[in-house]
């Protein structure tokens, strides 16, 4: 359990403030009264966290990585109503379109999506922009909360195409054990949204707002939603429920893009703050990713008790240890499992590359602005 009381611990050393008063004395994330002697910011002023430089002043830019994601998020503008659903919507309704355990696996999936990306969405927005005190990191936040929107938009499109029960869909959160113990799990580590009184400045603080960082970015984005990717996309590339498979991949693609810049706010954050890197701290985060791919494996076996043609609870298992060790390494931490294969080579494709690959063809083709995924 997480604990947000006011810690004791003097605070570290940052910069000489550029305004006044200091964002860690008024706990706000703009500049307070402006300083009419203020002297313009440099790029050394500019820090994650705890920064008290103008966050109002974009240029000069210190990550230029933070504005290079958001260009990416930008050029990949895509909105789920240019997908058709008329193929999905004949195949739902085709009693022998598609197995019990097809069926079953869509819905749970589109379930825990479905408030997954809300969650996400209230994180970024109550939580993490209010605490990043940098402002090109702020910038691709923006671009990352109207994605989250455009992924909410995606699930009740297809709930409303496919006439399923929006009740079911939406309070699966709350209703199926498997997926309420990762919202659960979640929220834990949100504490902070509801309290106001809450702000980065000392070493107890800022390692739970690290915290938060590790779970939403690495886990919750970068482990969770993958077994999911992996089930829709597999029925994509046997030729069902393509309107959906191709959303999931315009949402895969927008993911990659949010996991790589958590990582790399993640190890910024450790570069210039490494007393917040301490064993015991790394060694915490080695036990969340390890008990976030228990979680995902429970789900796993709840979603696909069977499995279908290619993909089962087992295999979904061993890409999460696959998933887990990875994420660990992009953290500079030790792999929690065993060294494990990576079952599903075709996700790679699609989650790594930063352009696209067609499923059933070597040839690269480019990102386009609400371009159709060709799945032939």
């Amino acid at each position: 359990m997480l604990d947000w009381s006011e810690p004791s611990a003097p605070a570290h050393h940052v910069p000489p403030p550029l305004v006044a008063p200091s964002l860690a004395e008024t706990g706000k994330t703009g500049p307070g009264t402006i300083d009419r002697r203020g002297g313009r910011v440099s790029v050394d002023d500019k820090r994650m966290i705890n920064c008290r430089a103008d966050v109002n002043q974009l240029l000069p830019l210190k990550y230029k990585w933070a504005w290079e994601k958001y260009l990416a998020g930008c050029n990949n503008h895509w909105m789920p109503t240019e997908v058709s659903m008329q193929a999905d919507i004949a195949l739902w309704k085709s009693r022998d379109g598609l197995t019990e355990d097809e069926r079953r696996a869509i819905k749970r999936n589109l379930g825990f999506f479905a408030a997954s990306e809300s969650l996400v969405a209230n994180n970024i927005v109550l939580a993490i922009y209010r605490h990043l005190t940098n402002p090109e990191c702020r910038q691709y936040l923006l671009r990352q909360s109207f994605e989250e929107a455009v992924h909410t938009h995606t699930f009740q499109y297809i709930v409303e195409s496919l006439g399923l029960d929006e009740g079911e869909l939406f309070n699966m959160y709350r209703e199926v054990p498997s997926i309420t113990d990762k919202a659960a799990w979640a929220i834990k580590h949100t504490q902070h949204l509801d309290d106001p009184d809450f702000k980065t400045g000392t070493p107890e603080a800022d390692q739970a707002f690290l915290r938060d960082l590790v779970a939403f970015y690495v886990i919750f984005e970068g482990m969770w939603f993958y077994t999911g990717f992996a089930q829709i996309l597999s029925l994509g590339r046997r030729n069902k429920m393509v309107g959906i498979a191709e959303q999931y991949q315009y949402i895969l693609r927008d993911e990659s893009i949010h996991l790589n810049f958590g990582i790399d706010v993640i190890n910024q954050i450790k570069i210039e703050n490494p007393h917040l890197w301490t064993r015991a701290f790394q060694d915490e985060i080695r036990d969340m990713v390890r008990n976030a791919a228990e979680l995902e494996a429970a789900y796993g076996r709840d979603t696909m008790p069977r499995g279908f043609l290619g993909l089962n609870a087992a295999l979904c298992e061993q890409y999460m240890h696959f998933i887990a060790n990875r994420r660990c390494a992009q953290l500079g931490l030790a792999r929690v499992f065993d060294e494990a294969e990576n079952p599903f080579p075709w996700m790679s494709e699609a989650m790594d590359l930063k352009k696209e690959k067609n499923f059933f063809e070597t040839r690269v083709i480019e990102y386009q602005n609400g371009g159709a995924l060709n799945w032939e």
